[in-house]
C-alpha cells in the first residue's frame, strides 16, 4: 500500500539489487520507478529486458548533484544503491570511493531533502564495521553522513539505512565466479578457506530494503539475521551441485584489504540494539555536543556484549550452503548444464 500511485528512484538501478527491485515491484500498483545510473549500455539492455511502462531511466551521476537533484524531483521515495563496491579497486583508487561513496550520498540526501523526498533507504555493507579496506572505510563514512542528514532533515523526509554482508551472486560476488570456473575446467581459487562470509540472496536484500523503509525513523540502521558459511563451504556446495565434488581447488591468498571474518554489528551497536526478530534494529545517537548534561547519568557497562560476525552466527555446513544456493533463480539450469548467467535469471 506505501507504493501505491508512487514514484521510486533507485540509485545505481542498473545494478543486481536494482534488478531485484523491479522483478519486486514492476507488476504491482506503483506508478512509476525511475532507473538513475551512469552507465547507458546498461540502461538499455534493462530496457530492452524490462519493457515497461513504469520504467523510466535517467542517466547521471550521483557525484554530481544537478544530476541526482534533477533525477529526484516528483519522486516520493528513494533506494539509494550507487556505490563502488570492489574492495581491491577502492584500495588502488581510494578517492573515487570517497567521490561516490561519502559525497554521492551527500548529493543524493541532500536532493532529497531539496525535493521533500518522504523517505530514503541508503544500502550499506558489513565491511563498514570495524573497516579495514578503503570500501569499507568509504561505507563508514556514509552511514555517518546519513545520520547526520537526518538529523536536519525536516518534517517532510525520513532518511534510514540497511547494513548487509554478502548478497550471493550479485555483480562482482565470487558465485558467478566459482561457476565459470567449474564449467570452464579451470581451478576453483579461493583466497582463504576458512574466510567465513555472510550470505544473504537478492530477495533477501530486497526484503530488508523494505523493512527498513516500513519500520526505519530518521537515522536508523536496520541488519538482518543471516548465517554464514566458510568459503570452502561454499566451493564444495557448488561443485558437488555441479556434478564435480572432485574438482580442483586453488588457495592463492587473501587479496587486498580482505577481513578473515566480517561484522554486521560492532560491539558497541550490539549493546544498544533492538532485536526485531529477524532483523536488529540500531537507532542513531541523538546527543548533542553538550556532554555535561550526560556526565552525571553514566551508561552501563559493555563487559559482556560481544559483536554480530560472521564467526559467531549460524555456520552453515554443505548441505545448509546446497540448499541456500538452490533458492537462487538461475541454480537449476546451471545444474541442468544451460548455459545462463545470473542477470539472465
Amino acid at each position: 500500500m506505501p507504493f501505491k500511485n508512487k514514484t521510486l528512484l533507485i540509485t545505481g538501478g542498473t545494478g543486481s539489487f536494482g534488478n531485484a527491485v523491479l522483478k519486486r515491484f514492476l507488476d504491482t500498483d506503483i506508478a512509476e520507478i525511475r532507473i538513475f545510473s551512469r552507465d547507458e549500455k546498461k540502461q538499455d539492455d534493462m530496457r530492452k529486458r524490462f519493457a515497461h511502462s513504469k520504467l523510466r531511466f535517467y542517466i547521471g551521476d550521483v557525484r554530481d548533484y544537478q544530476s541526482i537533484l534533477n533525477a529526484s524531483r516528483g519522486v516520493d521515495y528513494i533506494f539509494h544503491a550507487a556505490a563502488l563496491k570492489q574492495v581491491p579497486s577502492c584500495e588502488f583508487h581510494p578517492m573515487e570511493a570517497v567521490k561516490t561513496n561519502i559525497l554521492g550520498t551527500e548529493n543524493v540526501l541532500e536532493a532529497a531533502i531539496q525535493n521533500n523526498i518522504q523517505r530514503v533507504v541508503c544500502l550499506s555493507t558489513d565491511k563498514a564495521v570495524y573497516p579495514i579496506n578503503a570500501m569499507g572505510i568509504s561505507k563508514a563514512m556514509m552511514e555517518k553522513v546519513m545520520v547526520a542528514k537526518s538529523r536536519h532533515a525536516g518534517p517532510n523526509t525520513v532518511i534510514c539505512g540497511t547494513r548487509y554482508g554478502n548478497v550471493m551472486a550479485s555483480r562482482g560476488s565470487v558465485i558467478p565466479l566459482f561457476i565459470e570456473q567449474i564449467r570452464t575446467q579451470k581451478p576453483i581459487t579461493i583466497t582463504n578457506p576458512d574466510m567465513t562470509r555472510f550470505m544473504m540472496t537478492l530477495a533477501d536484500a530486497v526484503d530488508l530494503v523494505l523493512y527498513a523503509f516500513t519500520h526505519g525513523n530518521n537515522g536508523d540502521i536496520f541488519v538482518q539475521k543471516a548465517p554464514a558459511a566458510t568459503i570452502k563451504t561454499l566451493a564444495e556446495a557448488l561443485t558437488d551441485l555441479l556434478g564435480q565434488p572432485e574438482h580442483p581447488i586453488n588457495i592463492i591468498g587473501t587479496r587486498h584489504g580482505e577481513k578473515v571474518y566480517e561484522a554486521l554489528l560492532s560491539r558497541e551497536e550490539m549493546f544498544g540494539a533492538e532485536d526485531m526478530g529477524q532483523y536488529f534494529r540500531v537507532a542513531p545517537d541523538l546527543r548533542d555536543l553538550n556532554y555535561e548534561k550526560y556526565v552525571e547519568k553514566g551508561q552501563a557497562q559493555l563487559a559482556d556484549v560481544v559483536d554480530y560476525n560472521s564467526n559467531n552466527t549460524e555456520q552453515l555446513d554443505v548441505a545448509g550452503m546446497q540448499k541456500l544456493l538452490l533458492k537462487l533463480a538461475f541454480m537449476p539450469a546451471i545444474i541442468a548444464g544451460e548455459n545462463v548467467s545470473a542477470e539472465e535469471c
